[in-house]
């Protein structure tokens, strides 16, 4: 019981409600943390009005040359919001592939543990540097 009220329970993202029961429908525990990474890393600084300061900032990197430089502080970005805003893990590496870089994907790999059950995880989120896909 002490492990699901430390890692909690909240709306399912995208907000989801159940017709037949009129509810919405809320996550709990591992995959509460993967839909709180996702939506740290996809909100702008500045998004949320009673809470300006959180998110990632990594949306305003979309355009940029993928160079060395942009990798390792898009790497810091996401590290800085993880310990900030996630308590309910402990973050061990932040890994970036950029396998398909004519298309654009640069795949941000977070490994992390939970720390009521010490249990390790990985969230995959795939970042699109630019739209548009590969003429052949």
């Amino acid at each position: 019981m002490e492990e699901k009220q430390f890692l909690g329970t909240g709306w399912s993202f995208p907000p989801t409600f159940n017709k037949t029961q009129k509810s919405l429908i809320t996550v709990s525990g591992e995959l509460d943390i993967e839909q709180s990474l996702e939506l740290l890393i996809t909100t702008s600084p500045g998004e949320r009005v009673l809470r300006s300061d959180y998110g990632c900032g990594i949306k305003a990197m979309s355009f940029e040359n993928m160079t060395v430089t942009m990798m390792t502080k898009l790497k810091r970005l996401i590290e800085k919001s993880i310990l900030k805003y996630e308590p309910r893990i402990d973050l061990e590496n932040v890994s970036l592939k950029n396998s398909i870089e004519l298309e654009g994907i640069l795949y941000i790999q977070i490994h992390y543990r939970l720390r009521t059950t010490n249990s390790r995880s990985n969230f995959v989120y795939p970042f699109y540097i630019k739209e548009g896909s590969l003429v052949q």
